[in-house]
């Protein structure tokens, strides 16, 4: 099997139970966090569903400078326009998973601000850390939830939520 199917199988498969917690935050909750130095619920759901299409960034890019492209995160003010950006970058990030970009997975990708280089590895580790990326914040997500009180999916299993005890 291809990198790049193996890709593709990986996202799917992590696309499922991403969606299930993202179905789970609630617009009041929005501009809860559980520490000053934490991110909002509503900003932990919206780069969760924006991670996807680093997928598309990392294959169809050789850099993303954070001084010439400063962030700018989608603004979604409620739960469906979340699970609708989620879905559009889930699109997004598959439709670059196709055989025609299995011959760049590894050339070289940098991540800089100006003349500070972060890193620079092959696009199929970029690929990896994306997909990675999704499942740590999806867990991160996971404890807000929890400390919200709202019951969680399981990822890798029934949660606690799902289990009868």
């Amino acid at each position: 099997m291809s990198r790049i199917k193996q890709f593709l199988n990986e996202l799917n498969e992590q696309a499922l139970v991403t969606r299930k917690m993202l179905e789970r935050v609630p617009t009041d909750k929005f501009g809860w966090q559980p520490h000053p130095k934490s991110m909002t619920v509503k900003r932990l759901g919206t780069h969760i569903a924006e991670l996807p299409s680093w997928v598309t960034m990392a294959l169809t890019t050789d850099e993303l400078d954070f001084e010439n492209n400063p962030y700018l995160p989608v603004d979604v003010n409620t739960t469906e326009e979340l699970l609708a950006y989620f879905e559009r970058s889930l699109e997004d990030g598959r439709s670059h998973l196709t055989a025609e970009y299995e011959n760049v997975l590894d050339k070289g990708w940098t991540l800089r601000s100006g003349e500070q280089i972060f890193s620079v590895d092959p696009k199929t580790d970029v690929i990896r850390m994306s997909i990675n990326q999704i499942i740590h914040h999806r867990a991160q997500l996971g404890v807000f939830l929890r400390l919200l009180d709202i019951p969680i999916p399981g990822s890798f299993g029934p949660s606690a939520d799902e289990m009868n005890f």
